[in-house]
């Protein structure tokens, strides 16, 4: 990122008294030089003598407006000996500029006269003489480097070097390339693997395209592979299953470049690899959004984030912050869960102003104490109990805090002018089998009477299935079991899942905040259901095991309120598009809102749980 133009001078000043002190001095002279060549080779070796006051002056003038330029742009920040095709741009970008102020200059100033030939001469010289010396030392240096790939370039390789095999030759791939030619690593690259016949045979960063994925197994044979590096970030999770599926027979270790969400620093190095993981192989293609829309309802704003300890509040928490709202409310029931997400924005240097608020969401008084004292604009309520099984066996506490506080903080919402109420639903909702999605279902009743109370706030349910790495997912139980020699648990053969990323599930929440003008009811593009089964199996193997043999899988059967195949919408055929692709707007019924007086008659109708979970279905139905 850019400095601002008083970090930009700053940094100019500092220049002069460290180590780039020498690089800009030598630019001066360099470009100082060029304008003399200009003249010299336009006139003659010796100037002539009426000239001679324009080349002193041009002299001055040039090295001046390029100088500063570069400086402006952060070409003096550059360590050049290390130097790659992004520097290389920046400094051209920089002499550009500064170029193009003294052609202005030049234009203005009646008392300079340089010939046209003189002035294309020494820009050009000007470019390759302060681009050469600086392409001298990143070459120097490279001849100096123990340049290790496949001992070409003269490099010893050490025997506890690991020969290493990349699949993929695109930038991200060059880029790790280059990263462990110049750097010491346990990683000796041998060549890369890549489906563009174009490359095949060719040299990308020094090391030979070997072949394609169908040459896979014969050349990790050949060259006695023992590490393979996946170095494609924008790899769908169908690729990276056909690569795993294809390495996993080779008996090697296996790394992978994190996806694009993960590296939205732009890093590519040796040190982002790392082991592959589940969420490898459910990556989809990066999702375009409309990031001013969604600026223009958070920016500026006070947000309230409830449930913000959870895994889906946290990310909401983290996407939102990069909208700069005025104020951010993380508020939930457990502290600990909020004092970890605040220790992490102080960790991270968070400068909007935040608040935890430690809150029961059913506890009326205190909420409205809350929204009389803060009045937020933005409700993201992405607080619940979800997990089944629990819900089951407490079905009043599912009522409690999934339906009544819904309701109890969309209604204060409405009261207190709040623009806008997104609450995350769930697949569960869809024909409930279990309390926790009947709950869920209420809670979108609730919302929908909740928006023909208060026209002036737009409430807006967003439902999707499960996301991956939450903390009630199956997958870190699926860890832990692996982690103790098994056996691992699954339900059923059968069972499938709808599964995402959550910032992925995130940033299309906020794209759907941005899109509804009250009552809608979106769901997500899930993708495809993916079976418990073989996910099971999966994550046996990405551990260097094999299923049923070195961990055993057991079948529990089904638990109470489990389904075997979740589902997104009631109708599919009640179900439109919308303008963004991944996103679907599911028609409801306007006529069947819910309102608290259905939800506190089943409460207070006792300490009978079975009556309690009747009533529950008769209200989710």
């Amino acid at each position: 990122m850019e400095t601002s133009s008083g970090g930009k001078f700053t940094e100019f000043w500092l220049c002069l008294a460290r180590r780039n002190r020498r690089v800009l001095l030598l630019d001066i002279f360099l470009l100082a030089f060029a304008v003399y060549a200009g003249f010299a080779l336009r006139l003659s070796i010796l100037v002539d003598e009426m000239f001679l006051g324009d080349l002193v002056m041009a002299a001055v003038l040039f090295p001046a407006c390029v100088v500063l330029l570069l400086c402006f742009c952060g070409v003096y920040s550059v360590y050049w000996p290390q130097a790659s095709v992004e520097e290389y741009a920046k400094l051209t970008r920089g002499y550009i500029y500064g170029s193009t102020a003294f052609l202005s200059l030049n234009f203005f100033m009646r008392n300079m006269v340089i010939p046209r030939t003189s002035l294309a001469i020494m820009i050009f010289a000007g470019l390759f003489f302060i681009g050469g010396v600086r392409a001298s030392w990143r070459l120097a240096e490279l001849s100096r480097s123990p340049v290790r790939a496949n001992g070409a370039a003269g490099g010893k390789e050490s025997a506890s070097m690991k020969r290493t095999l990349i699949i993929g030759a695109g930038e991200a791939g060059a880029y790790i390339a280059r990263d462990m030619q110049r750097r010491t690593f346990d990683l000796l690259p041998i060549g890369f693997i890549d489906g563009d016949p174009e490359k095949l045979g060719k040299r990308i960063a020094g090391l030979p395209v070997l072949g394609n994925d169908h040459d896979l197994a014969d050349i990790a044979a050949s060259k006695k592979i023992e590490v393979v590096l996946i170095a494609i970030p924008s790899a769908s999770g169908a690729r990276m299953r056909e690569y795993l599926s294809s390495v996993s027979r080779l008996g090697v270790e296996v790394r992978v470049l994190p996806s694009l969400w993960e590296l939205a620093d732009g890093r590519v190095e040796v040190t982002r690899l790392r082991s592959v993981e589940l969420q490898d192989l459910l990556r989809r293609e990066p999702i375009k959004l409309d990031e001013a829309g969604i600026g223009e309802y958070l920016t500026g704003k006070k947000i309230l984030v409830t449930g913000a300890g959870g895994s889906i509040g946290r990310e909401i928490c983290a996407q939102a912050l990069r909208h700069s709202p005025s104020e951010l409310f993380v508020l939930g029931h457990g502290e600990q869960s909020i004092y970890t997400l605040t220790q992490s924005f102080k960790e991270a240097g968070v400068s909007v102003p935040y608040k935890p608020v430690i809150a029961d969401i059913a506890d009326f008084a205190t909420m409205r104490r809350f929204f009389e004292s803060s009045k937020p604009d933005v409700v993201f309520h992405a607080a619940a109990h979800k997990h089944v099984p629990l819900m089951e066996e407490n079905p009043r506490e599912a009522l409690r805090v999934n339906a009544l506080g819904t309701w109890i903080l969309s209604e204060l919402a409405g009261l207190y002018g709040a623009e806008r109420f997104v609450m995350i639903s769930s697949d569960k909702a869809v024909h409930p089998s279990s309390v926790m999605g009947a709950t869920k279902r209420i809670a979108e009743r609730l919302l929908l009477g909740a928006w023909k109370r208060h026209a002036g706030t737009r409430y807006i349910t967003v439902r999707f299935g499960n996301v991956l790495g939450s903390r009630g997912s199956v997958v870190p139980l699926f860890e832990r079991q692996i982690t103790a020699g098994g056996p691992v648990t699954v339900t059923h053969r059968d069972m499938t899942r709808y599964f995402m990323l959550i910032p992925e599930a995130v940033s299309l929440v906020l794209q759907a905040g941005s899109m509804g003008c009250g009552g809608e009811l979106y769901v997500l593009d899930m993708g495809e259901p993916v079976n418990i089964t073989e996910m099971a199996e999966t994550l046996i193997r990405l551990h260097g095991q094999e299923p049923y043999k070195d961990i055993p899988i057991v079948f529990t059967g089904a638990r109470p309120g489990e389904k075997l195949f979740e589902e997104l919408f009631y109708d599919p055929d009640h179900v439109s598009r919308t303008s963004h692709d991944k996103i679907f707007l599911s028609r409801i019924d306007e006529n069947n809102p819910l309102c608290s007086e259905d939800i506190e008659s089943v409460l207070d109708g006792g300490p009978d749980e079975e009556s309690i979970r009747r009533a529950i279905f008769a209200l989710g139905d």
